[in-house]
């Protein structure tokens, strides 16, 4: 088994509905074996012609997905192309968004950053009420969102609530995520299992060229164009240069950022307080 094959597991449930495992221990922090995992998950996606609805989970009952790979080892992954000719980050969630097979979010532990964006740019999202927390930490860690999140929370929360999201960098549980338009619904954590895997059999049931269709026409009116995307991965890329950037992200890495402990449970919480240690 490849590293990549290790950190994104498929499970086929039914040659049309598929789920998907994420275990990357200890964090599932997003890192190259992550994003080379999802491309191969959507090779396979294009060329199984059965398949209606794939749904997204973790095998980390308290990290959905941590955040993206600080440590410099994945830096990488934004310089290579996908199939599409975007780089790979943007490649993976265009292609997912624009698949025709119905992508869903269980959403089970913390879910931050890049993580966020994946969820984003999947068609819903079904979060735990007690054990869901999500946030774009981006701001407060000295960069900004760079795989989606500042095009697509926009069209779904409204502009103040994104704002409030992106730039106060917080955590943000479940029943707020819900309520802002975040998720589809937040759910006890009983019955989150058996809700998604109700809903993505009863997809499963259905043909797939009407919920290609109705995919497709609901995209139409719904998408940020590709182009504002990339306004997005070029913003972010050029953050990573800024020597502010610098400081805090190796404040986060002092704290102990992809490392178990209070920094990766309470990240918004330390935000704030990143250089209180050099005032």
């Amino acid at each position: 088994m490849t590293e990549s094959a290790a950190t994104v597991r498929i499970i086929e449930e039914t040659p049309a509905y598929w789920r998907v495992l994420f275990d990357n221990p200890p964090l599932n922090v997003v890192d190259h074996t992550v994003f080379e995992g999802l491309q191969d998950l959507l090779a396979r996606m294009d060329t199984s012609p059965t398949l209606r609805v794939v749904v997204f989970e973790s095998a980390n009952p308290d990290f959905y997905l941590a955040h993206f790979d600080m440590s410099g080892r994945s830096g990488s992954i934004g310089k290579a192309a996908g199939p599409s000719g975007l780089a790979v980050p943007t490649d993976t969630f265009v292609r997912l968004t624009k698949s025709p097979v119905v992508s869903i979010a269980k959403i089970r532990g913390r879910v931050r950053g890049v993580g966020s964006e994946f969820v984003l740019a999947c068609d819903m999202r079904f979060a735990s009420r007690e054990n869901a927390i999500l946030g774009q930490p981006e701001v407060g860690a000295g960069v900004i969102p760079g795989g989606g999140a500042t095009e697509r929370l926009p069209l779904l929360t409204g502009r103040g609530r994104a704002l409030e999201i992106i730039l106060g960098a917080d955590d943000f549980d479940g029943d707020t995520a819900e309520r802002y338009g975040w998720v589809n619904r937040a759910l006890p954590d009983s019955e989150l299992d058996d809700f998604v895997d109700a809903l993505a059999r009863r997809l499963a049931s259905f043909d797939r060229r009407p919920i290609e269709a109705a995919k497709n026409l609901v995209n139409q009116v719904s998408l940020p164009p590709v182009e504002r995307l990339l306004d997005g991965s070029s913003a972010f890329a050029a953050a990573l240069t800024w020597p502010e950037t610098h400081q805090r992200v190796a404040a986060l890495f002092k704290r102990g950022m992809q490392q178990e402990g209070d920094l990766e449970n309470r990240f918004g919480a330390h935000l704030p307080h990143l250089l209180d240690d050099q005032a």
